[in-house]
């Protein structure tokens, strides 16, 4: 072998090593320069071999047939058209049109046939309107490596939280979904989640307010940003009634805007804290629960009837809160009917659900069984070395995997610590407002 010839070997060892640390630590860069191009050749040259295989094709036409007829020639399938593509980031997506006789149903059943065929890591279907349809292919793993897009930024109430298996974002928006569970066994990533919100919202003009029945362990070190803390389930039931009391001080305020006459405009009128005029809309509160399980918990009679009124309470929060600018946020390890009498009807008023690594079927089923049980399945087959991988859904039945990027406690702590003078405050809340003095929290810290 010569010299050039050894040379030549190695530059292209050195290139190929060059390709592959590039797949490994920039997927995207990867993806656009050198997979992309090569996958879309492999789609068209493979397009109507793939939709024959797929089951995707129509009967000709009896144009076709005519046609075929008059020249000798056998009519072939009528497949649908792939009107037009486009490369993103992570994958590419393609516009189709439908046959005559096809719908969307079709290509959601044969998407692990087409993830097969065209070896895709992802794809999935979505209907633009009625013949038309858009199939996103997936290039790689995005969920491995989770790097948050920079045009995700907050908005007023809507926070990206997480970025989906499709690489989409996830966005935690109440306004849109007032209220949500999220459910995740110890080291799953619930804390990551609930972290991300928070740092999403201290910056924002809201009332963030907790109830932390761990002594406080988890919430307490936000205190700062908190306007009011409860620690126990004896702070947590008067909290709960205070908060009522502010839901009904909002409905009134609501109610006494209306002026329902003859007279009033018609713009006047409005159901909700959103359609009254900025100087006096009340500010939205968001309310974070950890450990719910614990409120439902009881060992005395007494405890029992602290226990169903602190659930009727809450219960009625998230029947009524929306309108009012109060919204939820309900985090908890397990939550089965068997906590008690009102699990399943807080429940069913929680349309958001998140449902991380579970230790038992019975709570990804609670979460997400009214989904659909590919919801459900994916949520227990999650494994323990995909910390924040979570399943999201609404009671709608519309569900997705999303994992959420690492955000530590000290980060999440210093943006509420940054934010703090943006706390606002609640006189119904005054006696609950938490004591951010070093003393306090260290006490927080030695009960716990």
């Amino acid at each position: 072998m010569t010299g050039g010839q050894i040379t030549a070997l190695i530059g292209l060892a050195l290139v190929v090593a060059g390709l592959v640390l590039l797949r490994w630590q920039r997927p995207a860069w990867y993806w656009v320069a050198f997979a992309a191009p090569a996958k879309l050749v492999r789609i068209v040259a493979t397009y109507r071999s793939v939709m024959e295989a797929c089951g995707l094709t129509e009967p000709p036409s009896r144009i076709r047939l005519a046609i075929a007829a008059a020249t000798n020639r056998t009519a072939t399938r009528m497949v649908p058209r792939l009107t037009r593509f486009r490369i993103t980031a992570n994958g590419m997506v393609l516009r189709i049109r439908l046959r005559p006789g096809q719908e969307v149903r079709d290509f959601q059943t044969a998407t692990e046939r087409l993830r097969h065929s065209w070896r895709a890591h992802g794809v999935h279907i979505k209907a633009l309107k009625p013949g038309w349809l858009q199939i996103r292919i997936i290039g790689y793993d995005v969920l491995r490596r989770v790097v948050m897009p920079r045009t995700a930024v907050p908005d007023l109430l809507a926070v990206p939280v997480a970025l989906r298996a499709d690489g989409g974002v996830q966005i935690r928006d109440f306004r849109t979904i007032a209220h949500e569970l999220v459910i995740g066994a110890t080291e799953s990533g619930k804390s990551v989640y609930l972290r991300g919100l928070l740092k999403g919202l201290a910056p924002q003009p809201v009332a963030l307010v907790g109830i932390d029945c761990k002594w406080g362990v988890e919430l307490a070190p936000f205190a700062r940003r908190l306007s009011a803390l409860a620690c126990t389930p004896e702070e947590a039931a008067e909290l709960l009634d205070a908060l009522v009391d502010e839901m009904t001080s909002r409905y009134e305020l609501i109610r006494s805007v209306q002026r329902l006459t003859r007279d009033t405009p018609l713009e006047s009128f409005t159901s909700d804290i959103w359609g009254l005029d900025e100087d006096m809309r009340p500010v939205p509160v968001v309310v974070f629960i950890d450990e719910v399980a614990e409120l439902f918990l009881t060992a005395t009679a007494a405890d029992e009837k602290r226990r169903d009124h602190m659930v009727s309470q809450l219960v009625r929060l998230a029947q009524l809160g929306r309108a009012a600018g109060i919204y939820l946020e309900v985090c908890g390890q397990r939550f089965g009917a068997e906590l008690g009498k009102g699990a399943t009807a807080l429940r069913a008023q929680l349309s958001g659900r998140v449902s991380h690594r579970v230790n038992e079927e019975t709570t990804a089923k609670m979460a997400l069984g009214d989904i659909g049980p590919l919801a459900m399945n994916a949520a227990t087959a999650i494994r323990p070395d995909k910390p924040g991988t979570a399943v999201v859904g609404v009671s709608s039945g519309s569900w997705s995997l999303i994992r959420s990027p690492f955000s530590s406690l000290d980060d999440a702590v210093a943006a509420c610590n940054e934010h703090a003078a943006m706390t606002p405050h609640l006189p119904s809340l005054d006696a609950f407002h938490p004591d951010t003095t070093l003393s306090a929290l260290a006490l927080v810290a030695d009960k716990a």
